[in-house]
């Protein structure tokens, strides 16, 4: 059976990868962007397969008419990718009010509207996949990328409490989160803030380091073809790394993590009430760890 996927940002980068590729597998595509002319060239080549939609995932209006206009045409939405995005990076400080509304707008805001404008479509067909094109940025910050790592950071933990609550609905959410990939992410869409005397070693490095000759490991064509195969597992992750930065990065951080957390147990745990008992022993503790097992189902 075809599906119909709904992709944010495909007139380039990673999105406009998975278009393509999603249309060469044979499925229907309603392809949004800011600026749809770039999509014109695959209404040739993929007739009645692709809807292009204007969309500027910030604009609520617009959202809910991409989606109507999709199921008015299509159907139906099986998968939904929120890929749009942009990157910007600086000190925490030297950001402009516009330049953090951006980011949380472009980034957090504008997938989660997305998202709530889809949802109860699934839920009606009781059915569908949520892709959320995160970062390895949402699991492991960097000095430099403070409001585009707090976005994907929010995107992250939005993903995986939506993944409960519509999991017993027939619908899965994972959150991918990629490393560098070779993509206009670090170029064209990135932008920075002004520099501020004191960073020259932290965040002048990471800009330096992206400006400079930055050449990501991964491979667009192999993520698309990866989230297509994604779509198809019974059982999809909630989380999903991609690429091998992404993956030492993350180890690196798991184990940090780790060693932190059990250094500082005492103080952890000297915070009880003298009358605790152990969380998971309480009525509040087992009804958490059977919402647990039904998310697994």
């Amino acid at each position: 059976m075809t599906k119909v996927w709904f992709i944010t940002g495909s007139s380039r980068g990673l999105g406009r990868s998975l278009a393509e590729a999603v249309l060469a597998h044979g499925d229907r595509v309603a392809a949004t962007a800011r600026n749809t002319e770039p999509l014109n060239n695959l209404l040739d080549k993929y007739p009645g397969q692709v809807l292009p939609l204007k969309l500027d995932v910030t604009v609520r209006n617009q959202v809910h008419k991409a989606v109507a206009d999709a199921i008015a045409h299509f159907g139906r939405i099986d998968v939904l990718v929120n890929n749009a995005g942009v990157g910007i990076t600086g000190a925490a400080e030297a950001f402009t009010d516009e330049q953090v509304r951006s980011q949380l707008d472009t980034n957090l805001y504008g997938p989660i509207e997305v998202t709530r404008a889809v949802v109860p479509h699934m839920r009606r067909q009781q059915s569908g996949r949520i892709l959320q094109i995160s970062s390895i940025g949402g699991r492991v910050a960097g000095a430099g990328l403070s409001m585009y790592q707090s976005a994907k950071f929010g995107l992250s933990g939005f993903s995986e409490a939506l993944s409960k609550e519509v999991a017993p609905l027939g619908i899965r959410v994972t959150c991918v989160e990629p490393g560098g990939f070779r993509t206009d992410w670090a170029g064209a869409s990135m932008t920075f803030a002004p520099s501020v005397e004191g960073y020259e070693t932290t965040v002048d490095w990471m800009r330096g380091f992206f400006s400079g000759d930055f050449v990501p490991m991964g491979d667009p064509a192999k993520a698309a073809k990866a989230m297509i195969g994604l779509v198809d597992h019974p059982e999809p992750p909630v989380h999903l790394v991609l690429g091998s930065e992404a993956a030492g990065i993350l180890k690196l951080a798991d184990e940090a993590r780790k060693a932190e957390f059990e250094k500082w147990m005492s103080v952890t745990l000297s915070t009880d009430h003298d009358d605790a008992v152990n969380f998971l022993d309480t009525a509040a503790g087992k009804a958490l760890m059977n919402l647990k097992a039904i998310d697994k189902r």
